[in-house]
């Protein structure tokens, strides 16, 4: 099968199906490929981060609602990702990431006429099948060595750093200068520019070849910007789009300079040892400006140990298992999405923002400790 045709007849198995005319050229372009639509994937969620928490203030959402209704993502979402993964590893990547795209199309335009609190409910439907980063990591894992692979894996962050400054940006001045509809019209528009760059260049199978810790900081953001930092939705995309610039900064120039270096459990510790500081600092942060310098070590850690945990699981099962194990991680993080929201939720209107920073702190204390103690011991024997 080659990037063109990419014919195949029936779920590709990796015992059958193999892509022995995929050149180092040809998978470098399909790679890339995948880079621009998880870029694009990250402009159009983060657009959505933009209309979401201010069309649920209008329709008289409080934390706590807001909080169950991010749990109800996060319940979705944890049931489809290892199905997802499962039927990328089937059926292929062009299959997986069409349907992956066709449901963010279907989500937005749900997201455009959504009038009530049972449609904000409802628009979040199709999450259920909306993986389209953990289906390009397929990609990129299947296509890249395992040698190289924790750097391939890397730069999916640098797209998305990318993303969240473009869709942070375009949501923050599309939902003040135009309203919600309009935005969530243009988010719909770019995810089917999104499906047609995965039908013209993603071949059907790419098996040639042989988690994430977002606290509940991370998960309650949009509502903590509303009401914590007071911004409006212009400011808060400004705000996302400093992430965004900080996460390619991290991802471009610093991440791909140490994992040839440093062995994955190593620069796993590094990234437990400093988000655990991180909440630390969070418990103690008071404006957003003091956010502003926290973010640093807070998307260092995250990126890395998504890397570094993408890396150390895809190298353990065999590549035509890749979208099952990916699925996996993608549900881990769905997990958490689903308590959460609620207990951050919780938590926000009984102990304030600090109470996550706390959290976090204690959490990666304790794996910290647990992972140098493996680490120790395994050096021992």
């Amino acid at each position: 099968m080659s990037v063109k045709t990419g014919e195949v007849s029936g779920p590709c198995d990796s015992s059958t199906v193999k892509d022995p005319e995929l050149s180092p050229a040809q998978r470098g372009k399909v790679v890339n490929v995948a880079y621009l639509i998880a870029a694009l994937d990250a402009t159009w969620m983060f657009l959505q981060f933009s209309i979401t928490p201010y069309l649920a203030k209008k329709l008289d959402f409080d934390t706590l609602w807001f909080g169950y209704l991010q749990s109800m993502v996060g319940i979705i979402q944890l049931l489809g990702g290892p199905l997802f993964g499962r039927f990328g590893d089937l059926f292929g990547a062009r299959a997986a990431l069409s349907l992956a795209c066709s449901a963010t199309v279907v989500l937005f335009l749900l997201l455009a006429v959504t009038d009530s609190p049972a449609m904000l409910f409802i628009h979040k439907l199709p999450v259920v099948f909306m993986h389209v980063v953990p289906a390009c990591q397929m990609v990129v894992a299947d296509l890249s060595e395992p040698d190289k692979r924790a750097g391939a894996l890397s730069k999916m962050g640098l797209c998305f750093g990318i993303g969240m400054i473009a869709g942070s940006t375009i949501g923050g001045k599309l939902n003040t200068r135009y309203g919600e509809t309009f935005a969530a019209s243009v988010g719909a528009a770019g995810s089917f520019v999104s499906l047609l760059l995965v039908l013209k260049f993603i071949p059907k199978s790419t098996k040639a070849v042989q988690s994430s810790t977002d606290g509940i900081f991370q998960v309650m953001f949009s509502i903590i910007a509303i009401n914590f930092f007071k911004l409006q939705p212009e400011e808060n995309g400004y705000l996302m789009a400093y992430f965004g610039i900080v996460q390619m900064v991290i991802q471009g120039g610093v991440i791909g300079r140490l994992t040839p270096r440093y062995s994955d459990m190593s620069l796993l510790l590094l990234s437990v040892g400093v988000s655990a500081l991180t909440g630390l600092a969070q418990a103690y942060m008071q404006n957003v400006f003091h956010f502003c310098f926290i973010v640093l070590p807070m998307m260092f850690s995250l990126s890395v140990f998504n890397v570094i945990t993408d890396s150390i699981l895809t190298k353990s099962v065999p590549s035509s298992d890749t979208g099952t194990m990916l699925g996996l991680c993608a549900s881990v993080q769905s997990l958490l999405r689903t308590i959460g929201p609620t207990i951050g939720g919780f938590l926000y209107v009984n102990y304030g923002v600090s109470s996550f920073g706390l959290i976090e702190f204690v959490v990666n204390v304790f794996v910290f400790v647990y992972l140098l103690q493996r680490q120790l011991k395994k050096k021992a024997e």
